[in-house]
């Protein structure tokens, strides 16, 4: 008998001991948050080079906030509007024209200005140097590149700036670079491309030289954005995470925690008034009017 109430004892004390181990085990797991934050980034096809600078800080983010965080790249400004608009990017390190698009259409919050505050960013038209084309007017019924819907110098900016004129045909680049070979090709009269890449990418074709037939209006800097789905508690974890985080990791991801956020609002609507025209680039030729309204 006391044989049998021993074993009771001891099954139940097991019992005890198995449910006490799973709920410290619950607790763990309560620990970590179960939604997963994507952290994009467009890297132009660069692969592992253009993202090996955030991988630290995702890895500091994921500690700070206890969060499941994953880096997602996207190879154009096309691939992270579509991300930016079913709102799959929860932080997004963001070039103007998408974070233009984002604030104001998706209501992306932004929390942090980028490189390139010490200089106004600017969108250039360029052709070759041997080419008669002196000004934007002689661009009627020529074939100009720019870059893909999202980018704010390369697509945009110089569609504000070419607006009013018929172009012969508008071709689409996938990166800044291509937009360069296609002009060194002669493949179009001119093409679309910020200041930063053209200063990055001229070099690559020694054999050409161009000239900048024009240089826009300043463009703000890129700025970091966090998703409106990301649960208010969660987006002040990642804000302060972001503004303490150590030097190195900061200037990895190229943000600024002490520069003032730029405001969007002009741009936004710079966007906004071109946005008409989008159905008229896809068309041969492209006739650069808006219809409901006699200028950009």
């Amino acid at each position: 008998m006391k044989t049998i109430i021993s074993r009771y004892f001891l099954l139940i004390n097991l019992l005890i001991l198995i449910g006490l181990l799973a709920t410290g085990c619950d607790d763990k797991q309560q620990d970590i948050n179960s939604e997963k934050l994507t952290v994009g980034v467009v890297s132009y096809g660069e692969g592992t080079v253009s993202l090996e600078k955030y991988e630290r800080f995702k890895d500091y983010i994921a500690k700070q906030t206890q969060s499941i965080v994953e880096l997602e790249p996207a190879y154009n400004e096309l691939q992270a509007l579509e991300q930016i608009q079913r709102q799959n990017w929860k932080i997004v390190f963001a070039p103007p024209g998408l974070a233009a698009i984002a604030i104001s259409k998706e209501l992306y919050i932004p929390l942090f200005s980028m490189e390139g505050t010490r200089g106004r960013q600017r969108s250039l038209l360029i052709v070759r140097d041997d080419k008669p084309i002196k000004t934007i007017a002689d661009l009627a019924n020529k074939t100009v590149a720019l870059e893909t819907a999202g980018s704010a110098a390369g697509y945009y900016v110089p569609l504000y700036d070419l607006y009013g004129l018929t172009l012969a045909k508008i071709r689409f680049a996938p990166t800044p670079k291509t937009v360069l070979q296609w002009i060194s090709e002669g493949s179009v009269d001119a093409g679309a491309l910020s200041q930063t890449d053209f200063e990055l990418h001229q070099r690559e074709f020694s054999t050409t030289k161009f000239r900048i037939l024009h240089t826009s209006r300043s463009i703000p800097p890129a700025v970091v954005l966090l998703a409106p789905t990301v649960e208010r508690n969660q987006q002040q974890q990642i804000q302060k995470a972001m503004n303490q985080a150590p030097g190195d990791i900061v200037a990895d991801a190229g943000y600024v925690p002490v520069a003032k956020v730029p405001s969007y609002d002009q741009f936004i609507k710079l966007v906004d008034k071109v946005k008409p025209l989008e159905e008229q680039v896809k068309k041969t030729p492209a006739v650069l009017l808006n219809q409901k309204s006699t200028t950009p």
